[in-house]
């Protein structure tokens, strides 16, 4: 027996099982060429059931019902190779749309609603968006529908946020308000102006619900919402 080998038949399995589910799918290949018993694991339904159930609970229910159902492995791969497809789609579409390093709210919109078309996850979201590499505007699209639309508690977004390494990531949001009536007479518009982290938008720090008007857009009284990176130089409306 090699020292690898050794290595792993001297960790009980739920411990092995633990550390090898913590792994992104990628990871997990690697693992695969470390020795013969963490092949043998790695290709094992054990490892990737429970993985399986947690990412997709839904479909894991559907797909079990299914004689033609070949194990969760490959079905599990195939999967996750889907989700980063349509996950780039929707990179492509806002890197599409950002202007000097901002983007207009009706495209951030129709980035998250494409999210929810595609029957994104919690798991999906943190494993393709909520990425250091990414655009700290994709980071924020990821959380807002982790939060607004999947209604996942803030909790698990801050801890998504942390492990990502993505928390102290920051965007400013600027807005415009219809000024209000007055004896007859309508005072000037409100320019609202918030710079704020992903950690305070997760964690309601701030003292306006900022992802509120993200959400409502441009509609009623607010007349413009804009989105940008801090260090954007671009002061200009679009």
């Amino acid at each position: 027996m090699n020292e690898s080998d050794y290595t792993y038949s001297s960790i009980p399995n739920d411990v092995a099982l633990k550390i090898a589910s913590s792994l992104a799918v990628t990871d997990l290949s690697c693992l695969s060429c470390c020795s013969r018993v963490w092949r043998d694991l790695w290709g094992s339904d054990c490892l990737w059931e429970p993985l399986f159930k947690q990412r997709w609970p839904l479909l894991y229910e559907d797909v079990l019902k299914d004689p033609d159902f070949k194990g969760c492995r490959g079905f599990y791969i195939k999967q996750h190779k889907e989700m980063k497809d349509q996950a780039d789609s929707v990179i492509k579409f806002v890197e599409k749309c950002l202007q000097s390093e901002s983007i207009q709210v009706n495209d951030y919109l129709k980035a998250i609603e494409c999210l929810k078309l595609m029957g994104f996850g919690f798991k999906d979201v943190q494993m393709l968006l909520l990425k250091p590499k990414l655009n700290v505007l994709l980071n924020l699209v990821g959380l807002h529908y982790c939060l607004n639309i999947l209604k996942v508690p803030a909790s698990d977004v801050m801890e998504a946020l942390n492990s990502s390494n993505i928390k102290n990531r920051q965007i400013c949001i600027k807005w415009w308000k219809l000024g209000r009536w007055f004896y007859g007479f309508r005072m000037r518009d409100e320019f609202h102006f918030r710079c704020l982290s992903l950690e305070d938008l997760a964690s309601s720090k701030d003292d306006e619900d900022v992802l509120g008007v993200l959400q409502r857009g441009a509609i009623h009284e607010v007349l413009q919402v804009q989105i940008s990176i801090v260090s954007s130089r671009s002061n200009a409306w679009a």
